[in-house]
């Protein structure tokens, strides 16, 4: 390492260097004088030096050296010349972009050179063979060779400025200028990827200037000047993204910029946020977020119609147009139907986002922000008046759209509503923002609500339609384009069709409860409870120092092995209970099994009862028809009575008689009456028309006479009272001339009293502005100081709130943490709990196995040992098979079905137990149920207590004990 004396030596050493060809050696003198300790202050010399410094990097691309430089040099003149700083940055930048640009235009003209007959001639069999296998054409190679190192050393250029100048306060303007020079180089050669990570760079320099603002020399954003040169660095990005169609970019870079308005709490300027929604439209649009595009359009109008006095009516009219097809674009059903709780969550919070980007401030409280939809959208449009700033052809669409009911020919009527729309557009004037406007990118959106208002319509009218009618109906979709779109908005719940394609028609229905609404509700509730408790039982928080988790060791090392000993006695005991259960619940499987006997006695005693309960309703209804049929006769003698000897009789002779009947015969004889009474009124009515027709012909000659009498006698008033009137008023007029003559004399009396009151009252109005203006002064100084105060109690007061909104975010992660790991927990527990139930079961199923095995030996053995006598038949003219007729058995004792048979002689054949515990030959009855249900006869509860049933009306055992 080479040391100088002077700074101006070490520049003629790099000269000498340099007319020998030792750039790097050259470089390397230059680098070690400004990375030296001894030079650490700023001399005039050193900025030759950096000049030349400078010149060495670019020529020699070498970036690192440059970088190295010129931040040693930030560290010499940050404090006593910027200027120079800012003088040398400059000349950096513009010899990169110069050798950039020499690069390009030599490249170039060896492509022209290269355009000559013979190819061969001035290549290299070797240059030939490279051509041929690697096949790059003569301008790629010449770019690979001769641009691209320049435009990458010119990319760093970029770079390597923005990261020197991003803290520094007084060359804001030129870290604004470099990035916008950064922009243009990625707009003019088409350089996504490094846009993408230019505005990854500037997005980390803002947030490392919030992140450290309490450091010396960092851009204040609170100052009007930096806020503009970030907005405006923020919005040229914004508008580089569009036009590079980075629309992911060009989203982030709108959140950048209302992160920053947000930042300082300061509307920008109107001009830029026209700006602003004109690209949130482009950028909704393309990502097919219709209502968010149709929202920002709105803001774009309202802004354009505030703040915009040059804009033309043709214009505004257009892009209220514009605004109005945007919001029928959106579609008209819920797209969120059917999602899960967290789906939810995000599509809210994503809803609350997008209302902050667009402007508009929603209640978080709101249930998935319910402000932000089509409905409200449209009353917005009608309620600011910007439906009636648009064409006529776009009103008549929104209100056939909107307010119409054609289930037919409603396609018909806006297919030329929409052609014309089509037509509308073109650029704009000089005054507004936008360029260019085009109403025909919002027609596939309309034709598709215009198909779903259809279709919704045609349900509402229609059960059933075929495929070509509603096929004709919709002219400006195929059918399968149809269906698609019926799909969607059957699968959102906004009609109910289904499409039979077998029999070529489409089946509409009605709306019904949706079983996925139901879905996720134990989980939802069960979150919020979680949720609930959390809040209420808030968890202890972690110690945070070594000091005082060891404080108190031994204690908890003592208390945690008495912990494990009593959880040991408790999963001991725990066992013991789990056994006691085990039996507890097999002895109320008996008690059960005991008690459902009992009820199947008491259910076969209700239904006997219930039989005998029939039998009497019976009785007491023959009774009342009995009662009725002599009512009927009442009433039918009475209107034969009341029909008198011409009439004829109501009824024909045979003809049942019921009440109801009469009652009618009854009503349609006061109908004719109430006839025959109207067509009297009628006449009467006509004959008292005919007698006031006549009053009054003759009254009309005596009213006229009356009439001319009157105007006579008013006539010869109206000239009395005027003429009174007139000598009224000379009196009046007399007696004022004589009072004006009366009061003349004090004229100059009177003048003189008003200029003396005018020169009292302007000294009083001197004074008073005199001390108003010196309370002004002393009010504007007050303010001065308030508003000195209220600023830096705002600074404390934000960087507060950051620093406690950086503690709950900290809090709410540990809470999501132990959130999700109880949740894991719970559902491990939930599998053990499973596992112990499946088992129990099994075991269940084996006790009833054996009970049923049990109860089925001792059927058996009682079949062998008892019999039972057969019961004589009852007197009755047909055949009726015997039935058993033992006594009541004892209680707790069943008798089973083929004990019953046994005195017919009929054994019941052989069956296999199903698994139940039942025959399955027990539910069919041993006699055919028809013959059978012929030859029953019902019980008389009035005479002998003993009663007969068929037996297959008794429930067979194994079903009475399930």
């Amino acid at each position: 390492m080479a040391t100088f004396a002077k700074p101006e030596n070490a520049l003629k050493r790099a000269e000498e260097l340099i007319n020998v060809g030792q750039k790097q050696d050259a470089l390397q003198a230059l680098h070690d004088l400004i990375t030296s300790r001894k030079y650490r202050h700023w001399q005039k010399p050193i900025e030759r030096i950096m000049f030349k410094y400078v010149e060495l990097c670019v020529d020699m691309r070498r970036g690192r050296f440059a970088k190295d430089g010129l931040i040693q040099y930030r560290i010499m003149c940050q404090q006593v010349n910027v200027t120079s700083l800012e003088e040398v940055i400059k000349h950096f930048m513009h010899l990169s972009a110069e050798k950039a640009e020499q690069a390009r235009s030599q490249a170039q003209a060896l492509e022209e050179a290269l355009d000559v007959d013979d190819l061969e001639a001035d290549k290299r069999p070797e240059d030939l063979m490279l051509s041929y296998v690697s096949g790059e054409k003569g301008k790629e190679r010449s770019d690979r060779e001769l641009v691209t190192p320049w435009f990458k050393f010119l990319w760093e250029t970029y770079r390597t400025v923005l990261e020197i100048l991003r803290n520094n306060s007084k060359l804001e303007a030129l870290y604004a200028m470099t990035a916008h020079r950064a922009f243009q180089f990625c707009k003019q050669y088409k350089r996504t990827t490094e846009f993408r990570r230019l505005c990854e760079i500037i997005r980390n320099h803002l947030s490392n200037l919030n992140k450290y603002r309490d450091q010396r020399d960092r851009p204040d954003l609170s100052a009007p000047e930096s806020l503009q040169l970030y907005l405006d660095t923020r919005f040229e990005q914004l508008k580089i993204a569009t036009e590079l169609e980075l629309w992911q970019e060009a989203f982030r870079s709108v959140e950048d910029i209302h992160g920053l308005m947000c930042m300082v709490k300061k509307t920008p300027k109107a001009s830029l946020l026209v700006v602003y929604y004109a690209k949130l439209t482009e950028i909704f649009w393309i990502s097919a977020s219709h209502l968010y595009h149709s929202y920002a359009w709105f803001k774009l109008f309202t802004l354009q119609k505030s703040f915009n006095k040059n804009l033309s009516q043709k214009d505004l009219q257009l892009i209220a147009s514009s605004v109005v097809l945007a919001a029928l674009s959106v579609a008209p059903y819920d797209q969120t139907r059917g999602a899960s709780h967290l789906q939810l969550e995000n599509a809210k919070e994503r809803n609350l986002r997008m209302a902050n980007l667009i402007g508009f401030n929603l209640d978080s409280k709101l249930e998935r922000a319910e402000v932000l939809s089509r409905s409200s959208l449209l009353s917005e449009l009608v309620s600011k008046g910007v439906l009636s700033c648009a064409n006529q052809e776009v009103k008549d669409l929104y209100h056939l759209l909107e307010h119409e009911f054609l289930s037919l020919d409603l396609a018909s009527k806006v297919q030329p509503l929409l052609t014309k729309i089509s037509k509308l557009g073109g650029k704009l004037s000089s005054a507004s923002s936008v360029p260019e406007i085009q109403l025909s990118q919002y027609l596939p959106a309309v034709e598709e609500l215009a198909t779903l208002r259809l279709l919704q319509q045609v349900s509402r009218v229609y059960q059933t339609m075929k495929i070509e009618n509603l096929s004709q109906m919709i002219p400006y979709f195929d059918f399968p384009v149809v269906e698609k779109i019926s799909v969607d908005a059957v699968k959102n719940n906004f009609i109910a069709m289904k499409v039979d394609h077998m029999k070529g028609v489409v089946l509409f229905g009605n709306l019904g409860l949706d079983s996925d609404e139901l879905r996720d509700h134990l989980t939802t509730l069960a979150e919020l409870l979680n949720t609930a408790r959390s809040m209420i039982y808030p968890p202890v928080p972690k110690v945070e120092k070594l000091g005082d988790m060891f404080l108190g060791l031994a204690d908890t090392v003592e208390k945690e092995h008495k912990k494990l000993l009593a959880r040991k006695i408790l999963i001991e005991k725990k066992k013991e209970e789990q056994e006691r259960q085990l039996l507890e619940m097999e002895r109320e499987e008996e008690s059960r099994r005991l008690r459902q006997q009992k009820i199947t006695e008491e259910a076969e005693q209700k239904r006997l009862a219930s039989e005998f309960e029939q039998r009497k309703n019976q009785r007491i209804r023959k009774e009342i028809e009995e009662r009725e049929l002599e009512e009927a006769q009442a009433l039918l003698q009475e209107a034969e009575k009341r029909a008198g000897k011409k009439k004829k009789k109501p009824i024909l002779e045979g003809e049942k008689v019921t009440k109801q009947t009469l009652m009618e015969m009854a009503l349609t004889e006061q109908l004719r009456e109430r006839q025959e009474m109207e067509k009297k009124l009628q006449k009467l009515g006509k004959t008292m028309d005919y007698l006031e027709r006549a009053k009054r012909e003759e009254s009309a000659p005596l009213i006229e006479a009356t009439f001319q009498q009157h105007l006579v006698e008013e006539r010869v008033l109206h000239e009395r009272e005027q003429q009174l009137e007139v000598e009224l008023s000379m009196q009046c007029h007399e007696g004022d001339l004589k009072e004006k003559n009366r009061l003349i004399r004090m004229l100059d009396n009177k003048v003189i009293f008003q200029e003396r009151v005018l020169q009292r009252r302007q000294s009083d109005y001197d004074r008073h502005r005199e001390e108003r203006e010196e309370q002004i002064g002393q009010l504007i100084q007050a303010r001065k100081q308030e508003r000195e105060f209220k600023r830096k109690k705002i600074f404390y007061v934000t960087s507060e709130e950051e620093r406690l909104k950086k503690l709950h975010e900290e809090e709410e992660a540990r809470k999501r943490e132990e959130t999700e790991r109880r949740r894991k927990e719970e559902a491990e527990r939930k599998a053990k709990l499973d596992e112990i139930a499946e088992r129990q079961r099994q075991r269940e199923l084996e006790l009833e196995e054996k009970e049923r095995l049990r109860r089925e030996a001792l059927l058996r053995g009682s079949a062998e040992v008892s019999s039972r006598p057969n019961e004589p038949p009852p007197p009755d003219s047909r055949p009726v098979e015997p039935v058993a007729a033992a006594p009541s058995p004892a209680p707790e004792k069943y008798v089973p079905r083929f004990r019953r048979s046994e005195g017919s002689g009929q054994a019941p054949p052989p069956s296999e137990p199903d698994r139940w515990g039942r025959n399955r030959s027990d539910d069919r009855p041993s006699q055919p149920s028809d013959k059978w249900r012929s030859d029953d006869r019902r019980p008389s509860f009035g005479g002998s207590p003993r009663s007969t049933w068929s037996s297959s009306k008794i429930p067979p055992r194994g079903a009475s004990d399930r």
